[in-house]
């Protein structure tokens, strides 16, 4: 789906649903400091006692997770340039893309004063690959603004279970109230970008579906630009922080079931097949993801036999 004259107009004609969201928003959502919660008195000299993998406490998958999120939130420049490059500068969207960058802002803050302050990370490393991952950059490639909605519906809400596993898995209180604050402001920015998505598809549902199909069919998180994705991807399926199957279930369903896309009628032909191919995208990535977990089963037998 391309920028178009349409596509904008239909976002301008929901410009009265993004005040009244971002206005929910800013009641909804309690403020919090980062430095309220890192552990400070646990923080020590990296050059007087330089860092050691024995210093760490958490599992090597919840640092993995960690540390991947992390580093895709340090890519947060390029998510506002694309977020406020869509849209005009007097349009509420540009006061909503400067809002959410500054909220999305402490997170990154708050995970990395947590990892550094407790040792779970090798802070050379971690700043190495904070480097490579803003030099690289991201992109994403639809012009269209109306896809930006849709994808960000999926990505944050994304966004904010894998924040949230990490959390319950790193077997820390600490690190466990870090992650659910992030968790609880990525829900809140999901909630939002998900109502302008809504609105749209209430107003344009064959130009909505489109995009949403774009979206759903070709989706990929931003991190995936981060050295060693797909190693550390798999370390963090492998461990339920998320994979496929969450994915699926708890990404892609739910929000399929909150837009009713299988309700709506009065579509064209066109319109009417995005609607189907929507609609069986979730048993195909459940299929995807039975297929990797029968693979991980046969890798471990395998090693099991082997030990």
């Amino acid at each position: 789906m391309t920028a178009t004259t349409e596509s904008f107009e239909l976002v301008a004609s929901v410009e009265p649903e993004i005040v009244r969201l971002m206005d929910e928003h800013r009641e909804r959502r309690q403020h919090w400091y980062a430095h309220d919660v890192v552990p400070w008195e646990m923080g020590r000299s990296f050059r007087d006692e330089p860092w050691d993998e024995s210093q760490a406490t958490l599992s090597p998958e919840v640092r993995t997770a960690l540390q991947l999120n992390l580093l895709t939130e340090d890519n947060l420049p390029y998510y506002h340039a694309k977020i406020a490059g869509s849209f005009d500068e007097g349009s509420p969207m540009a006061e909503w893309s400067r809002l959410w960058t500054a909220e999305e802002g402490q997170h990154s803050i708050a995970i990395r004063n947590y990892l550094l302050a407790t040792r779970n990370c090798d802070p050379a490393q971690l700043e190495d690959e904070r480097v490579a991952t803003v030099t690289k950059g991201w992109t994403y490639d639809s012009p269209c603004p109306v896809e930006v909605f849709a994808y960000t519906s999926a990505q944050e809400l994304a966004t904010r279970i894998s924040h949230r596993n990490a959390g319950v898995k790193a077997d820390c209180e600490i690190a466990h109230e870090v992650m659910t604050r992030v968790a609880v402001d990525e829900n809140h920015h999901f909630m939002f970008y998900r109502g302008v998505t809504t609105a749209m598809l209430k107003q344009a549902p064959g130009s909505v579906l489109n995009a949403i199909h774009q979206v759903l069919a070709n989706f990929q998180m931003p991190g995936t630009g981060i050295p060693n994705f797909n190693r550390r991807a798999v370390a963090i399926a492998r461990a339920g922080i998320y994979n496929l199957r969450i994915h699926a279930e708890q990404v892609v369903q739910p929000l399929l079931r909150h837009w009713r896309i299988d309700a709506i009628e009065g579509l064209d032909a066109r319109a009417s097949e995005l609607q189907e191919k929507i609609l069986t995208i979730p048993d195909t990535l459940i299929a995807q993801a039975e297929a990797f977990e029968a693979r991980l089963s046969k890798r471990d037998a395998r090693t099991a036999a082997g030990a």
